[in-house]
Protein backbone atom coordinates (compact mmCIF):
# COMPACT_ATOMS: atom_id res chain seq x y z
CA UNK A 1 0.00 0.00 0.00
CA UNK A 2 0.72 3.27 -0.85
CA UNK A 3 -0.08 6.57 1.00
CA UNK A 4 -1.88 8.81 -1.78
CA UNK A 5 -2.37 12.85 -1.24
CA UNK A 6 -4.74 13.13 -4.30
CA UNK A 7 -7.65 11.62 -2.80
CA UNK A 8 -6.31 11.89 1.31
CA UNK A 9 -7.38 9.36 3.88
CA UNK A 10 -4.23 9.10 5.81
CA UNK A 11 -6.09 9.87 8.77
CA UNK A 12 -9.51 8.93 9.94
CA UNK A 13 -11.65 11.93 8.70
CA UNK A 14 -11.09 10.24 4.96
CA UNK A 15 -11.80 13.76 3.20
CA UNK A 16 -10.63 12.67 0.73
CA UNK A 17 -9.10 15.92 -0.79
CA UNK A 18 -6.45 16.44 -3.62
CA UNK A 19 -3.09 17.92 -1.36
CA UNK A 20 -1.53 17.52 -4.42
CA UNK A 21 -3.30 20.04 -5.91
CA UNK A 22 -3.21 22.94 -3.17
CA UNK A 23 -6.25 21.79 -1.70
CA UNK A 24 -6.57 21.57 2.26
CA UNK A 25 -7.66 18.77 4.37
CA UNK A 26 -9.78 18.97 7.63
CA UNK A 27 -6.23 19.07 9.51
CA UNK A 28 -5.01 21.62 7.78
CA UNK A 29 -2.66 20.22 5.62
CA UNK A 30 -1.29 20.30 2.01
CA UNK A 31 1.01 18.24 0.02
CA UNK A 32 4.29 19.99 1.50
CA UNK A 33 5.54 19.43 5.05
CA UNK A 34 4.79 21.92 7.60
CA UNK A 35 7.06 22.27 10.31
CA UNK A 36 6.93 25.32 13.62
CA UNK A 37 9.50 24.51 15.79
CA UNK A 38 13.08 22.00 15.77
CA UNK A 39 14.55 22.08 19.27
CA UNK A 40 16.23 20.04 21.93
CA UNK A 41 13.55 19.24 24.26
CA UNK A 42 14.64 18.30 27.97
CA UNK A 43 11.04 18.18 29.68
CA UNK A 44 9.38 15.12 27.96
CA UNK A 45 8.98 12.10 29.63
CA UNK A 46 12.12 11.16 31.04
CA UNK A 47 12.37 7.94 29.23
CA UNK A 48 12.08 9.51 26.36
CA UNK A 49 14.17 12.91 26.85
CA UNK A 50 17.16 10.98 28.72
CA UNK A 51 20.52 12.92 29.59
CA UNK A 52 20.50 14.36 25.95
CA UNK A 53 17.32 15.35 25.93
CA UNK A 54 14.98 14.76 22.55
CA UNK A 55 14.95 15.93 19.68
CA UNK A 56 11.62 17.20 18.46
CA UNK A 57 10.36 18.64 15.73
CA UNK A 58 7.14 20.43 15.86
CA UNK A 59 4.64 20.02 12.67
CA UNK A 60 2.24 22.32 11.92
CA UNK A 61 -1.51 21.67 11.93
CA UNK A 62 -3.37 19.20 13.73
CA UNK A 63 -6.28 16.55 12.87
CA UNK A 64 -7.92 17.41 15.86
CA UNK A 65 -9.52 20.39 17.18
CA UNK A 66 -8.70 20.35 21.06
CA UNK A 67 -9.90 23.49 22.68
CA UNK A 68 -7.56 22.95 25.43
CA UNK A 69 -4.27 22.64 22.75
CA UNK A 70 -1.36 24.15 24.68
CA UNK A 71 0.26 24.24 21.36
CA UNK A 72 -2.68 26.19 19.46
CA UNK A 73 -0.82 28.39 17.52
CA UNK A 74 0.80 25.60 15.85
CA UNK A 75 -2.06 22.95 15.94
CA UNK A 76 -5.15 25.62 15.02
CA UNK A 77 -3.71 28.83 13.52
CA UNK A 78 -1.06 26.30 11.26
CA UNK A 79 2.38 28.70 12.81
CA UNK A 80 4.97 27.34 10.58
CA UNK A 81 6.95 27.17 7.48
CA UNK A 82 6.35 24.54 4.83
CA UNK A 83 9.48 22.75 3.77
CA UNK A 84 10.64 19.96 1.36
CA UNK A 85 10.94 16.18 2.03
CA UNK A 86 14.90 16.56 1.52
CA UNK A 87 15.09 19.24 3.89
CA UNK A 88 12.93 17.29 6.48
CA UNK A 89 15.40 14.75 5.97
CA UNK A 90 18.13 17.06 6.84
CA UNK A 91 16.27 18.68 9.39
CA UNK A 92 16.70 14.72 11.29
CA UNK A 93 20.78 14.20 10.59
CA UNK A 94 21.17 17.79 12.01
CA UNK A 95 19.22 16.83 15.56
CA UNK A 96 21.26 13.13 15.60
CA UNK A 97 24.48 15.30 15.35
CA UNK A 98 23.77 16.69 18.57
CA UNK A 99 23.79 13.68 20.34
CA UNK A 100 20.24 13.55 21.10
CA UNK A 101 17.85 10.54 22.62
CA UNK A 102 15.90 10.53 19.37
CA UNK A 103 13.75 12.23 16.81
CA UNK A 104 10.75 13.06 18.24
CA UNK A 105 7.97 14.01 15.66
CA UNK A 106 5.61 15.70 17.57
CA UNK A 107 1.57 15.37 16.04
CA UNK A 108 3.08 14.41 12.27
CA UNK A 109 0.31 12.41 11.37
CA UNK A 110 -1.01 14.73 8.63
CA UNK A 111 2.71 14.27 7.14
CA UNK A 112 3.29 10.30 7.36
CA UNK A 113 4.01 9.76 3.54
CA UNK A 114 6.86 12.79 3.70
CA UNK A 115 7.89 11.34 6.75
CA UNK A 116 8.73 8.16 5.22
CA UNK A 117 10.34 9.47 2.53
CA UNK A 118 12.46 11.43 4.89
CA UNK A 119 13.36 8.77 6.99
CA UNK A 120 14.62 6.82 3.96
CA UNK A 121 16.66 9.48 3.11
CA UNK A 122 18.39 10.42 6.12
CA UNK A 123 19.18 6.22 6.91
CA UNK A 124 20.96 6.15 3.77
CA UNK A 125 23.10 9.21 5.06
CA UNK A 126 23.16 7.98 8.70
CA UNK A 127 20.36 8.29 10.37
CA UNK A 128 20.46 5.96 13.24
CA UNK A 129 18.95 7.35 16.63
CA UNK A 130 15.23 5.79 17.40
CA UNK A 131 12.32 7.25 15.97
CA UNK A 132 9.45 8.65 18.34
CA UNK A 133 5.81 9.07 16.92
CA UNK A 134 4.62 11.78 19.43
CA UNK A 135 0.70 11.42 18.41
CA UNK A 136 -2.78 12.12 19.60
CA UNK A 137 -3.69 8.52 18.93
CA UNK A 138 -6.52 9.72 16.08
CA UNK A 139 -5.09 7.63 14.03
CA UNK A 140 -5.89 5.26 10.64
CA UNK A 141 -4.90 1.55 11.33
CA UNK A 142 -3.62 1.25 7.77
CA UNK A 143 -1.20 4.43 7.83
CA UNK A 144 -0.02 3.24 11.23
CA UNK A 145 0.68 0.19 9.24
CA UNK A 146 3.08 2.24 6.80
CA UNK A 147 5.12 3.02 9.37
CA UNK A 148 6.39 -0.55 10.51
CA UNK A 149 9.82 -0.34 10.29
CA UNK A 150 10.19 3.36 10.51
CA UNK A 151 9.24 4.02 13.91
CA UNK A 152 10.86 2.61 17.01
CA UNK A 153 8.43 4.16 19.80
CA UNK A 154 5.00 5.69 19.98
CA UNK A 155 4.13 7.66 22.24
CA UNK A 156 0.31 8.32 21.88
CA UNK A 157 -2.34 10.20 24.07
CA UNK A 158 -5.55 8.30 25.12
CA UNK A 159 -7.83 11.77 25.82
CA UNK A 160 -11.32 10.55 26.02
CA UNK A 161 -13.10 7.25 26.66
CA UNK A 162 -16.24 9.19 25.80
CA UNK A 163 -16.61 9.93 22.46
CA UNK A 164 -19.30 12.32 23.82
CA UNK A 165 -16.39 14.34 25.21
CA UNK A 166 -14.08 13.76 22.25
CA UNK A 167 -17.20 15.36 19.89
CA UNK A 168 -17.57 18.40 22.15
CA UNK A 169 -13.99 19.31 22.87
CA UNK A 170 -12.11 17.81 20.06
CA UNK A 171 -14.92 17.85 17.18
CA UNK A 172 -13.90 14.47 16.60
CA UNK A 173 -16.27 11.33 16.09
CA UNK A 174 -15.76 7.82 17.03
CA UNK A 175 -12.41 8.60 19.12
CA UNK A 176 -12.63 5.80 21.42
CA UNK A 177 -13.43 2.81 18.68
CA UNK A 178 -10.27 4.60 16.61
CA UNK A 179 -7.57 4.88 19.28
CA UNK A 180 -8.33 1.80 20.81
CA UNK A 181 -7.76 0.10 17.14
CA UNK A 182 -4.64 2.75 16.74
CA UNK A 183 -3.28 1.70 20.30
CA UNK A 184 -3.42 -1.94 19.21
CA UNK A 185 -1.40 -1.72 16.02
CA UNK A 186 1.56 -0.04 17.90
CA UNK A 187 1.74 -2.37 19.84
CA UNK A 188 1.46 -4.76 17.46
CA UNK A 189 4.44 -3.23 15.72
CA UNK A 190 6.86 -2.04 18.48
CA UNK A 191 5.70 -4.67 21.71
CA UNK A 192 6.98 -3.86 25.23
CA UNK A 193 8.96 -1.02 25.73
CA UNK A 194 12.76 -1.46 25.78
CA UNK A 195 15.06 0.64 27.77
CA UNK A 196 18.98 0.96 28.00
CA UNK A 197 20.65 0.59 31.25
CA UNK A 198 19.63 4.60 31.92
CA UNK A 199 16.24 3.52 31.88
CA UNK A 200 15.92 5.57 28.44
CA UNK A 201 13.41 3.69 25.69
CA UNK A 202 15.91 2.31 22.70
CA UNK A 203 15.04 0.54 19.23
CA UNK A 204 14.07 -3.27 20.07
CA UNK A 205 16.94 -4.06 18.17
CA UNK A 206 19.57 -1.65 17.36
CA UNK A 207 20.37 -4.44 13.99
CA UNK A 208 17.14 -4.08 12.69
CA UNK A 209 16.69 -4.44 8.83
CA UNK A 210 14.63 -1.06 7.98
CA UNK A 211 11.69 -1.37 5.52
CA UNK A 212 12.66 1.21 2.72
CA UNK A 213 10.21 -0.07 -0.12
CA UNK A 214 6.99 2.52 1.29
CA UNK A 215 8.39 5.60 0.67
CA UNK A 216 5.77 6.75 -2.68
Amino acid sequence: MVLKLDECEVCPHRCKVNRIKNQVGRCGSKDTVKIALVSTHEFEEPCISGENGSGTVFFSNCNLNCVFCQNYEISQEGVGREIKVPELADIFLNQQEKNIENINLVTPTSYVPQIIEAINIARKKGLSVPIVYNTNGYENVETLAMLEGFVDIYLPDFKYFSNDLAKKYSKVDNYFEVVTLALKEMHRQVGKSVFDERGVMKKRNDNKTFNTSKAG
